[in-house]
């Protein structure tokens, strides 16, 4: 059994007992509920939201960890303005720990 799973404006397939990097969700040891987008059962494909209603999939959080450093910087050609700035993403690890079908 596999899902497929949105959450940060992505979506991963995710199977039991796998671990993802995804943006930031809670503290470490948190569950969380994940958005099931489709679920597959062997033969059986649940997609609408109809049959989605009563799916879900949870996850622990494990731990954090950063992203790389962006640095970025913009000016204006003979007007003297410019402007630096970085950003630095934040991620967490999951564990899946079980895709219920409803």
């Amino acid at each position: 059994m596999y899902a497929v799973v949105k959450t940060g404006g992505k979506q991963y397939r995710v199977e039991e007992g796998q671990r993802l990097t995804v943006e930031r969700l809670g503290e470490p040891g948190d569950d969380v509920q994940l958005q099931p987008v489709v679920v597959v059962d062997g033969e059986t494909v649940l997609a609408t939201p109809d049959q989605l209603s009563g799916a879900s999939v949870s996850a622990r959080v494990i731990g954090g960890a950063k992203g790389p450093k962006i640095n970025a910087f913009t000016y204006k050609n003979k007007a003297n303005e410019r402007k630096r700035w970085g950003h630095r993403q934040s991620y967490d690890t999951i564990e899946i720990t079980g895709i219920s079908a409803g």
